[in-house]
């Protein structure tokens, strides 16, 4: 990984959860939803109740809005191995593919993908 961490570890849940539905970085160097995911890992991994559903909605918000022309959001990828913080292989190829459809403009591959990640991250 890049050594770039957008969560604190440290950072109650409370918090945590606010991060995630804000799910933005003000910075144009990495994708807010980059934020979503490894806030997403870190709430899991604490066992908090409805983080899986609090991460898609999350996720979905901000693809609606890539798919409205003239959104600015960021489409530089800051952490590219991110996806490695999960350990379910399969869910960290999907997450890697959606990012790589979202840096590309190319929301349709994206959606698809989307709806594979909300598949296998409801089967964890």
């Amino acid at each position: 990984m890049s050594g770039l961490t957008l969560v604190d570890s440290k950072a109650p849940s409370r918090e945590l959860i606010r991060k995630l539905r804000v799910a933005s970085t003000g910075n144009p160097d990495i994708l807010p939803e980059s934020v979503a995911w490894q806030t997403f890992l870190e709430l899991r991994s604490r066992g908090e109740e409805g983080v899986n559903e609090m991460f898609l909605k999350a996720v979905r918000a901000l693809h609606a809005r890539r798919c409205v022309a003239g959104v600015a959001l960021s489409t530089n990828d800051g952490v590219p191995e991110e996806h490695r913080l999960v350990e379910d292989s399969f869910l960290a190829d999907l997450w890697k593919a959606y990012k790589n459809c979202i840096r590309n403009n190319r929301t349709g591959p994206a959606q698809q993908l989307l709806q594979d990640i909300e598949e296998r991250i409801n089967v964890l």
